[in-house]
């Protein structure tokens, strides 16, 4: 089967190691594919929450230059509000916390934004509701 749709997105990082942790800590997400690449000779890896046929691919760089910036964002579902809560104060902290959490409603939920380690930032909510949103999506 080949892939088709959304199957990626694609960031520098300054430590592999680090934005590994962080995104297996926030994000639930694993390494699924890791190697050298032939080209450029720099570590890259692929992560995935296993939830569908998507991966974030992570390179490593000497010098992160562009970053996803709020109110640019990566989006977590979490299971349940107290996940939120309870990651939040972790990235309190970690002092990586960038503003939230907030309730905003329906369809835009509970939310808080983080940042990884190498700045980008990372929303992580409930009840956002995106995948209901999707299925009743005619087309």
């Amino acid at each position: 089967m080949f892939d088709v749709g959304f199957t990626h997105i694609a960031l520098t990082v300054s430590n592999m190691e680090k934005s590994i942790s962080f995104y297996a800590k926030y994000a639930g997400m694993k390494v699924v594919h890791r190697r050298t690449d032939p080209q450029t000779y720099s570590d890259v890896a692929w992560i995935s929450d296993l939830t569908r046929p998507f991966v974030i691919v992570l390179m490593k760089v000497n010098g992160v230059g562009n970053t996803l910036l709020s109110p640019c964002h990566l989006g977590v579902a979490c299971a349940t509000r107290e996940q939120v809560d309870e990651l939040c104060k972790e990235a309190k902290l970690e002092d990586i916390l960038v503003v939230g959490p907030h309730d905003w409603g329906y369809p835009v939920g509970y939310w808080v934004f983080i940042r990884d380690p190498d700045g980008n930032t990372l929303e992580l909510s409930y009840g956002q509701e995106v995948g209901a949103t999707v299925e009743n999506t005619q087309e």
